[in-house]
């Protein structure tokens, strides 16, 4: 089968922007591919002899090895062909893949994903995390929030911890209302803004897109409790998916 080295490095280098360096001269096929800022590898390229791997050939193969901190997802894979304990590495955490064809392009671009942000500082990872969908907290006491969005479908509201770009924020409107009202989408965050009370602190706000309205009595904090497991909404929280699943 035909090596898809050239190919893997493509989608490195498309991707991440990450060129490989070349730091042995007694290996000089051995690339590596690490995080600008941190310098932590997520990638290394080489070609080997299969023997090394335990493989009955002395033919060589062009292998990727990578960076797998789940423990049950590395289980699974080293279980399939074309997968094995990281070659001069460390075996609790790093593996190697052929990149012979044994193992599919997407599959391997999937798994490069993983050990880059595996490997990734936490401000990259924020940048490279995929969507998630959050409970955001809103007191009408404070803020005429059943009314926020008759004039305009954009908003600033207070930055919670985590929340980037591209997120979705359902907003839960407080007592007496005591239910989840609005699905936004998150355009806009890190937007500067200093205000403080007794009760309140804001350092950031965060502008949000109105997708969809939901009737009072529709998700209420009562069918939260008892259908979805969420018994308080005080900050910005993770959703489970069946709630999710009827969100949507």
């Amino acid at each position: 089968m035909a090596s898809i080295r050239d190919d893997v490095s493509k989608y490195i280098k498309n991707k991440y922007k990450a060129s490989p360096e070349y730091l042995w001269k007694r290996y000089p096929s051995f690339a590596v591919y690490r995080h600008e800022d941190n310098r932590k590898w997520f990638a290394l390229i080489a070609t080997i002899g299969r023997d090394k791997l335990g493989i009955e050939s002395t033919d060589e193969v062009d292998v990727l090895n990578v960076k797998i901190d789940d423990l049950m997802l590395r289980d699974i894979l080293l279980q399939q062909p074309g997968f094995y304990p990281g070659y001069h590495m460390n075996k609790g955490s790093w593996m190697t893949i052929l990149l012979d064809g044994t193992v599919s392009l997407d599959e391997i671009c999937n798994i490069i994903d993983a050990s880059f942000l595996d490997t990734a500082s936490k401000k990259k990872k924020d940048k490279f995390r995929q969507p998630k969908e959050w409970i955001v907290p809103a007191n009408p006491k404070c803020y005429d929030i059943e009314h926020a969005f008759d004039n305009a479908d954009e908003i600033d509201w207070k930055q919670g911890a985590g929340i980037i770009k591209g997120d979705t924020v359902f907003m839960y409107v407080g007592a007496p209302v005591s239910a989840i009202l609005y699905k936004c989408k998150v355009k806009e965050v890190d937007i500067p803004y200093d205000y403080e009370d007794k009760n309140l602190k804001i350092t950031a706000l965060m502008k949000i897109k109105l997708q969809k309205r939901y009737k009072p009595d529709k998700f209420t904090f009562d069918r939260l409790k008892s259908d979805y497991g969420i018994y308080a909404v005080r900050g910005p929280r993770g959703i489970p998916n069946s709630l999710s699943a009827a969100l949507k």
